[in-house]
């Protein structure tokens, strides 16, 4: 950076970004200097390398600010209200359910039911209802409300994160698509379909030769002559 850059010339980059092209590196801190910020080298490896006018401080505070942001780890807050939690107290639980979302963490929502409160299970779920609808603008419902064991819960997550919209409590479920119905059978084929009839007396072959038809008869031979009587 600045006066450690030794080797010259370089490939300058200026405050805006615009390409200078080869320069000594002489001229290019002096043009640094000129406009009250640093010479830094950015690509060391290039030949020439390549170095940049800018404001070194700013620089590095937004790279640790970018890395910061890119090795958050996701958590999972926990909030815990009773049936007899007052209006304030729930109030401050939604507060504190809005800070760890809009933090990128995950919340745990649970409603813990003692002795006699299990027979009051639906004032339970009208605080953990109401709590899902104030946070329903910053936030997606990964699971909804169910029961496990004495206690009813809720997973709420970012909702930058995921797929999916925010679900609201009590809404329908989604209609599920009905199956389409299988195709029928063929018909079978009609009269016009139908293979040929047998063939009727005009098609049947011809029968046998009547008497009209049959060979005539050889001629009868004639009579014998009778002898001549003599005379007497």
């Amino acid at each position: 950076m600045n006066d450690q850059i030794r080797i010259s010339p370089i490939r300058l980059i200026g405050a805006e970004g615009e390409q200078h092209g080869i320069v000594p590196t002489a001229q290019a801190q002096e043009m640094a200097r000129e406009l009250g910020l640093d010479l830094v080298e950015v690509a060391d490896k290039e030949r020439p390398p390549v170095c940049k006018i800018m404001d070194y401080g700013k620089h590095k505070y937004a790279q640790s600010k970018k890395q910061a942001t890119k090795t958050h780890q996701q958590k999972l807050k926990e909030l815990r209200v009773r049936p007899k939690t007052g209006e304030h107290d729930v109030d401050t639980r939604v507060a504190h359910a809005r800070k760890f979302l809009e933090h990128g963490d995950k919340v745990m929502i649970k409603v813990q039911f003692r002795g006699r409160e299990m027979q009051h299970i639906e004032e339970g779920r009208r605080i953990l209802d109401a709590m899902l609808v104030d946070l329903q603008d910053c936030c997606k419902v990964e699971t909804p409300p169910r029961m496990e064991g004495k206690q009813m819960m809720a997973l709420l997550a970012p909702k930058g994160t995921g797929t999916g919209n925010p679900v609201k409590p009590g809404a329908p479920k989604p209609a599920v698509p009905k199956p389409k119905p299988k195709p029928k059978p063929p018909a079978p084929p009609t009269d016009a379909a139908k293979p040929a009839a047998a063939p009727t007396d005009a098609a049947k072959p011809a029968a046998a030769p009547t008497d009209a038809a049959k060979p005539a008869a050889p001629p009868a031979a004639p009579p014998a002559a009778k002898p001549a009587t003599p005379p007497s």
